[in-house]
């Protein structure tokens, strides 16, 4: 079980570490056809089909999965509403991932998917700062999750804005902005988790240790005792 709770940490940044590169990868060439600044998320994997932005979400949306089942193994006071807000990002992440385009319904799924990304992390970001301002565990991160919380707070007032009023006009950048902003704070709870928990396994192996130090420090000190009392008993 020790095992299994290290295990989830490196699970979700490694799901958010390939997540990136997927995304980096799928941008290098793309078709010039397709604009990321002007397509949504959505439509540029439907019409992108090198499987990049699939995989990305596929890879977050696991990472995402074990970032939450790690925080709760851990105890961290994250909370009742902003953990069920997490679980729901992850789910829609994984939904828009595996749900293939010609499926029924599709459009209204993935909208549906993708107004649940866009809104449950920076909720979920909100939700947790004044409990980290208080848990000495993770007072250190509460700040960046603040920060990143209210720039994906902003970034789903600018996407309301450009879906609505603006003509949908660089919708793809005000998406792509909001969704880094996203990555990022779930990037800083996995890497403060890490830290926790391979923090606490050092802690729990230092006793042994410990004992094998002193161990050998009395040791080495009774030899130094015994060569003191000789060269003294000589001298005599």
């Amino acid at each position: 079980m020790l095992a299994l709770k290290r295990l989830y940490p490196l699970v979700a940044c490694a799901g958010i570490v390939m997540a990136a590169v997927a995304t980096v990868v799928g941008q290098l060439d793309p078709d010039p056809h397709l604009d990321p600044l002007n397509l949504t998320i959505g439509e540029y994997a439907v019409l992108d089909r090198g499987g990049a932005v699939e995989l990305a979400m596929a890879s977050l949306g696991v990472g995402s999965f074990a970032l939450v089942a790690g925080l709760r193994a851990a105890r961290a006071s994250v909370g009742v509403a902003a953990e069920r807000l997490m679980l729901a990002w992850s789910t829609a992440l994984v939904v828009i991932a595996v749900m293939p385009a010609t499926a029924p319904m599709y459009d209204y799924v993935s909208v549906a998917a993708f107004v649940t990304v866009f809104v449950s992390m920076p909720v979920a970001g909100a939700l947790m700062v004044t409990r980290f301002q208080q848990d000495e565990r993770w007072r250190a991160v509460a700040r960046p999750v603040e920060w990143l919380a209210l720039a994906g707070g902003f970034g789903l007032l600018a996407i309301t804005y450009v879906a609505l009023p603006g003509g949908q006009v660089l919708i793809g950048l005000a998406e792509r902005v909001l969704l880094g902003a996203e990555v990022a704070l779930v990037g800083v709870l996995a890497v403060r988790l890490s830290q926790l928990t391979w923090m606490r396994a050092v802690r729990l192996s230092q006793p042994v240790w410990t004992r094998a130090t002193a161990r050998a420090s009395r040791a080495a000190l009774s030899g130094l005792v015994s060569e003191h009392d000789y060269f003294m008993t000589g001298h005599k």
